[in-house]
């Protein structure tokens, strides 16, 4: 609770400005804030299996879910800081990724109603998010490449 206090109230004292003190905020996330990203992937799931209207249903929470997730973040670190992390080089490409799929899945919902393109979207959303949210744990990508090379 004070490492967030400190975020807050723009103490950080030596967090280096990459963001590396993210995880430590983001472990300070009240179980509420979580319980209410969890409901509404878990209601995008769910109703991911009613047949006609099913799937852009999910990729609208899904794709709601991921931006309450960043909003969280960005709420908890500031608007501006978390857009210069977001932007940052080990982190640029995950991002870019992660926003033009957001609004790929909409687009493929919505304008083009194809649910194939969508639900296609939404996993390259959660593999990009991942792929991110591993940008701030110190070697977890070098981790995660090691780990696929060695399956392959």
């Amino acid at each position: 609770m004070d490492k967030l206090k400190q975020v807050l109230s723009g103490q950080e004292g030596g967090s280096s400005s990459d963001g590396s003190g993210i995880l430590e905020v983001l472990l300070a996330v009240s179980p509420s804030e979580a319980a209410v990203l969890m409901v509404v992937l878990l209601q995008g799931t769910c109703l991911l299996w009613i047949p006609g209207f099913g799937l852009p249903v999910f990729a609208v929470l899904y794709t709601i879910g991921n931006l309450c997730a960043l909003a969280s973040t960005m709420f908890l670190v500031g608007p501006l800081r978390q857009l210069k992390n977001m932007c940052a080089k080990v982190r640029a490409l995950a991002t870019a990724i992660m926003l033009i799929c957001l609004v790929l899945t909409l687009c493929a919902a919505f304008w083009w109603k194809n649910n194939g393109l969508a639900l296609l979207f939404c996993v390259l959303q959660f593999l990009a998010f991942t792929w991110y949210g591993l940008s701030y744990v110190p070697f977890a990508r070098d981790a995660v490449l090691k780990l696929f090379s060695l399956c392959m």
